[in-house]
Formats: structure tokens, sequence, C-alpha cells
């Protein structure tokens, strides 16, 4: 089942979710800002990545500037600043049994679908 990790409020999330609803596949819808990611649900989804936890955060959020920036953190310290402020993971994510991309061009999605 195909799965997108989607904040109605980004465009280039609601770019992503247009693209699967045009692909005519199944696919899951995740509102990630009602329903907050556990540590180990964002781990799984930076694996399927490929990346490292600080690759997923989207840096120019307050809440980062104002209280991660510049600081040495851990990717499990990383990984808990997400789940504390889900705002800060980039999005829109899209996953496709043991693939994943972030949809930042959306085009990339259809690489997974």
């Amino acid at each position: 089942m195909i799965k997108i990790y989607h904040n109605p409020r980004c465009s280039k999330s609601r770019q992503g979710l247009a693209i699967l609803e045009a692909s005519g596949k199944s696919f899951e819808t995740i509102k990630y800002l009602e329903n907050n990611l556990t540590s180990v649900e964002l781990q799984d989804i930076i694996i399927k990545l490929g990346i490292k936890p600080i690759d997923l955060i989207r840096k120019n959020e307050a809440i980062w500037k104002s209280e991660y920036k510049g600081k040495s953190l851990t990717d499990n310290e990383i990984i808990a600043a997400m789940v504390n402020h889900p705002k800060l993971i980039e999005r829109p994510i899209v996953i496709n049994e043991d693939k994943a991309v972030i949809g930042r061009p959306p085009e990339a999605i259809k690489d997974i679908i």
C-alpha cells in the first residue's frame, strides 16, 4: 500500500497528493500534523528514504531556528525534535513498500509509484 505523509496547507504536499490521485493507484493519506508520528515510525521512514535524520528537517521553520539551529544534536535528538514538533518534518513523504521519496519536487513521487 502506498502512503503519503501529507500537510494540506503545503502546496508541494497538495501537488504530491494530486500526482497520487492521478495515478489511479490506491493509497493512504496520513495527515501527520493531526496524528503525530512516533520515533519508531520516523526511524522507519528515514531508513526507507536512505537519509540522515537531519536531512528530513525543515531548517527554515521558526521552531528549528529558535530551539535547535547551531546545536550539536544526535540523530535521536533530531528525531525527538520532529516527534515534538511535526511541523519540522519535510513534506510530502511518499512510501511504496520499501521505497520512499520526499516529494520535492513533487514529480519525484512518480519514480516510486
